[in-house]
């Protein structure tokens, strides 16, 4: 039995790669969905954990594949990080080790971003760096010798792609902790604070929503963290097998969001 109908939801909280695409490339029926949560006046929202893109980056990605977004349809776990940060106004240096737009991001709202260490960075940020190098593991693990704040955007270990996976943030931070025994706190999902933030933006109810991800430790966690209705996928790091065992149980799997979509329209 799960907590409400899934008829009944009009504010869909969407994963993208492997939920809605893959790549470049969309699943079949993705457009069919996001066209039917318009039809029925309700919205969608991508909540992404992916930090190496800015909120521009992912709309023009999306309207390539001829999804209709503005900025609204986005809540990431760079603006995440970034209220975060500018809550709390007490780092004056912040280190960055991510990429390029992901910094660009930060600075345009008014934090004081470095990439190049000194030794009085108060603050280490981790986002997926898809420009990773060397010298910046080098410079986190020297940050880390002092005591600073550890910060990072997302847990996830794996990035899907058309060929499999590549290391995604949680990678990176687990390589950091190999080093230095010292792990971030992570600001992004299952963080809740992604879903909270989208709800009061949007003005729908938790018996509104639903977050509907490929990843059981962050998607589904998420949802569950922020007490509304959760599904899972199973087209991107989720298998089938790896339901028996998780803590993260979602109130609905589905083979693809295809069959999300055929389920509301029945």
């Amino acid at each position: 039995m799960t907590k409400y109908n899934i008829k009944n939801k009009k504010f869909f909280l969407l994963d993208m790669d492997g939920t809605i695409y893959l790549d470049g490339e969309l699943f079949e029926y993705s457009l069919d969905f996001l066209n039917y949560v318009k039809s029925i006046g309700g919205k969608y929202v991508f909540l992404t954990n992916n930090s190496s893109k800015s909120i521009n980056d992912y709309i023009e990605k999306l309207k390539k594949l001829s999804i209709e977004v503005d900025s609204s349809n986005f809540m990431t776990s760079s603006q995440a990080t970034s209220l975060h940060l500018r809550q709390h106004s007490k780092y004056n240096k912040i280190y960055v080790l991510g990429t390029e737009s992901f910094k660009q991001e930060l600075i345009e709202d008014g934090l004081n971003i470095v990439d190049e260490y000194t030794n009085d960075i108060d603050c280490l940020l981790v986002g997926f760096d898809t420009e990773l190098k060397y010298s910046k593991l080098d410079d986190a693990c020297r940050i880390l010798t002092r005591d600073v704040e550890y910060l990072a955007t997302n847990p996830d270990l794996l990035c899907p792609t058309s060929f499999g996976f590549i290391p995604d943030c949680g990678s990176i931070c687990n390589m950091i902790e190999t080093a230095t025994a010292k792990k971030p706190v992570y600001i992004g999902k299952p963080n809740p604070k992604m879903v909270e933030l989208a709800m009061e933006a949007n003005g729908f109810s938790k018996e509104e929503t639903i977050v509907i991800g490929d990843r059981l430790y962050t998607d589904i966690a998420c949802g569950i963290n922020a007490g509304v209705s959760t599904g899972v996928v199973l087209t991107g790091e989720t298998k089938i097998e790896h339901l028996v065992s998780t803590e993260f149980k979602p109130d609905y799997v589905f083979e693809n969001i295809g069959q999300l979509y055929k389920m509301l329209i029945d």
